[in-house]
Order: C-alpha cells, then structure tokens, then sequence
C-alpha cells in the first residue's frame, strides 16, 4: 500500500514559505514558531529531537549540526538560508513528502512513571492523534522501527502521540501501565488497546479510533486498521488505557 498522504503546496507555504517563514536566522536561545517549525522538521526527517518547546537550545543546535554534515554544509549551528532551503528539499528515507503534522509545543519531557494527574486527552486532541495515525497508513512494520522509515506497534504509538504533545513511554508493556484501565464497553476513540500475541503478557498495542476498529502497526501488513472482533484479534484482546495528557 503506497504512503497516502501527501503535504500540499498551502502546507509547504505554511511552514517554510512566505512571509510567516522568511528563512530566518536561528541560533542558541531564539525562541518562537520558527524554532517550533524547526524542531518539527529535523524530528520528521529523523534527527533526535525530545523537547518541542520553541527554544533553540543545545539539543536542536546539535540536531542542526548533524544536519548540517550529513548535507554538506558549513557546520554552524546556526540555520541560515542554506540550511532553510536544504530543509526544504528534504523528504523522508523513502523519498516520500512528509505528511502535515500538528505539533503541540510542550514545557519540558515528563518520564514514564511520573503522575499527570486526572487530565486526559480530550475528544479534540483524540481525533488529532488519530488524525496523524492515519497519514502512516501503510508504512511498514519494523520491528524496533520509529520513525516513518517503519514502525513496530508502541514505536507507532509513541511517535504519533509525541507529535500531538503527549509522551508515552516506548514499549507496549510500558505504555500498558499509564493512565487508567478503560473496560472495553466504554472505549473512545484514542484510547490505546492491548493484546497478547507472540509472548505472554502484553506485546502488541494500537490506537482505538471507534466503531470498533483500532489503527496499528502488524507485523505483517504494516500501519492499517482492523476489527476488535476480528477472528484473530478478538481472543488476543487483554485491556485498554486512557491516555493522560501533559
């Protein structure tokens, strides 16, 4: 199945054209929607990227320095022109426009085990994530993938979430044991679900996104959507969470 989504020309002007993205010059502590864009970028395009906060700090500085090498371009740290316009240019490791995709700019990284409290992602930001779930559909499974390149199922389920400003851990055993538990009854769309498959315990996770059917990474089709009652899934079925939000 053939990556669906491709970024329209209003998108690209959105992001790195007109007016809004004049090639800015950014370097160590600019800060606003042009560093927002940035980071977003470089994460897309697979450069390590762990705080979307709009600050340009040490972590984008070096992301913009390894971009930099690997392009041929004098490494600075500081994106120019040249580095705007080799931004522009890039699409991901299979040669596909990147999809558009919604960042929400997130204070700082919270980890696995720390409380968030009883906030949970609204109906709004549900059908945001799912949203971006469905620009992935058909791109492989990999096992240990993360990035568009190829996903497994929690590396899927992280990158998606992490685009709409939500962590989650990266493992689907991890990811099993934040929120809370959801009875299948009373599932909502971008609550995550559970099955047992290749071992005990829990070793696959999707994305509900309702009328019965989750969004997932299979190992054997790549991203799709399928039926909770499906023959294979239904018996595989061990639980859900809600998702807390940051």
């Amino acid at each position: 199945m053939k990556f669906k989504v491709a970024l329209s020309a209003f998108i690209i002007s959105l992001l790195f054209g007109g007016t809004a993205f004049a090639s800015p010059t950014l370097s160590m502590d600019s800060k606003g929607n042009e560093v927002l864009t940035l980071q977003k970028k470089l994460y897309l395009i697979g450069y390590e990227i762990t705080e979307f906060d709009g600050v340009y700090g040490e972590e984008t500085e070096r992301a913009v320095s390894k971009f930099q090498k690997d392009h041929k371009i004098t490494v600075t740290g500081i994106v120019t022109n040249v580095t705007w316009r080799a931004l522009r240019k890039e699409k991901d490791k299979k040669g596909r426009v990147l999809p558009k995709i919604t960042v929400t700019p997130t204070a700082r990284k919270k980890t696995a085990n720390e409380s968030f409290g009883n906030s949970y992602i609204t109906g709004v930001q549900a059908n945001a994530i799912i949203s971006t779930a469905r620009n992935f559909m058909g791109v492989p499974y990999v096992f240990g993938g993360t990035t568009p390149s190829g996903f497994d199922c929690s590396g899927l389920i992280q990158y998606v979430f992490k685009l709409n400003g939500v962590d989650v851990p990266r493992l689907a055993d991890e990811q099993y044991l934040m929120g809370k538990a959801v009875s299948r009854n009373n599932l909502q769309a971008g609550d995550l679900v559970f099955f047992t498959t290749y071992t005990s315990g829990v070793s696959h996770c999707g994305i509900y996104v309702g009328n019965g059917q989750f969004l997932h990474a299979s190992s054997s089709k790549g991203v799709r959507i399928d039926r909770l009652d499906d023959d294979y899934w239904r018996p595989r079925y061990i639980g859900a969470r809600k998702v807390v939000k940051e």
